[in-house]
């Protein structure tokens, strides 16, 4: 658990010092002041964004099927260690809901001295989707596979720029992999705003990025970008003539980008797995189902052991890139 220490976030390029004390446990009389069957799902990211959208999908579900008052609330911010001490300073009752996704595995790792556990702060609840990113590039850049690229990214190493959200992003994550896996040199530029990094993608001021399907699918469509590979096992309905990365020789960079529930250390069994066969319940729902395809994700469902089992593993794996490829925190 996280106890006596004081965290640093991320705020317009340095660090916002946080009393450590948000991660304090709080008192019992504070947990029955609640009403029942009322539930927050902490977001940590802003919205549109793909964990706030699939969020708000199943909080809809659980509101209608199970009559429960469930709100959404975006936390955006250092790293998600904003929405991590908001859910771990609560009552571990189960009525806080943290919508964990990648950048969580690599907070630990990105944050070595802070003490984060998410593998045991948290109780995992349930793993809700399963989706895959879009490797696109400018059309000024000549290459039409992901061979072509690194071969392009080898012959004039750090000429190109990859893009991707903040420091601690699944597009900075997942580019951070493909340098390792290929050995290409190439400059990342985070961007605090997507907007601006759509325009300088569409104008060639960067050149690739890995990007979640909906933001480019008509833009791909439309020739704006190419589509060189998608991170996913499998070939996806909407891009259907976009190779996977692994069909093209690059197993290492099939990339899950996943959202799943997890509460506080410590509620009880009971608890989670109300919260478990619910969410279960609602992910089996056609409109569910659909508003998901939509959104080019899968709903995944399971038991909380076999999510428990995943998130280790990604703690793992991620704690790994972040180390091998020598990523650092701004100060």
């Amino acid at each position: 658990m996280i106890t006596g220490r004081r965290l640093r976030h991320l705020s317009q390029g340095g660090f916002l010092l946080l009393s450590s004390t948000i991660f304090a446990a709080a008192g019992h009389a504070n947990s029955q002041s609640l009403p029942p069957n009322v539930i927050r799902i902490v977001v940590p990211a802003g919205p549109g964004t793909p964990p706030n959208v699939l969020s708000r999908i199943i909080a809809t579900e659980l509101s209608e099927g199970q009559g429960w008052r469930v709100t959404v609330e975006n936390r955006p911010g250092a790293l998600e260690t904003i929405a991590m001490g908001d859910v771990l300073k609560q009552p571990p009752d189960g009525r806080a809901l943290y919508a964990m996704s990648v950048p969580t595995m690599a907070a630990q790792a990105l944050f070595p001295n802070l003490g984060l556990r998410p593998e045991t702060d948290f109780a995992p609840v349930i793993k809700i989707s399963s989706g895959a990113n879009v490797l696109v590039v400018n059309p000024s850049v000549p290459a039409k596979s992901v061979s072509e690229l690194v071969n392009v990214l080898k012959n004039q190493p750090d000429k190109f720029i990859f893009s991707s959200g903040p420091f601690g992003t699944p597009a900075h994550l997942i580019g951070e992999l493909f340098k390792l896996k290929t050995g290409v040199r190439t400059t990342h530029v985070p961007y605090q705003q997507g907007p601006q990094r759509m325009v300088d993608l569409l104008n060639g001021t960067s050149h690739f990025s890995f990007y979640n399907m909906p933001a480019v699918v008509d833009l791909i469509a439309t020739g704006k970008l190419r589509a060189l590979a998608v991170t996913a096992p499998r070939r996806i309905a909407t891009l259907k003539d976009v190779p996977t990365t692994a069909e093209q020789g690059y197993p290492e960079l099939v990339v899950e980008d996943w959202v799943g529930f997890a509460v506080k250390g410590g509620t009880p069994n009971e608890t989670v797995m109300r919260l478990n066969q619910a969410v279960n319940k609602a992910l089996t729902k056609y409109n569910v189902r659909e508003a998901y395809a939509n959104l080019g994700a899968e709903p995944v469902g399971g038991t909380s052991a076999d999510f428990g089992l995943f998130i280790k593993s990604q703690v793992a794996h991620w704690g790994n890139v972040v180390r091998e490829s020598g990523i650092k925190m701004p100060q």
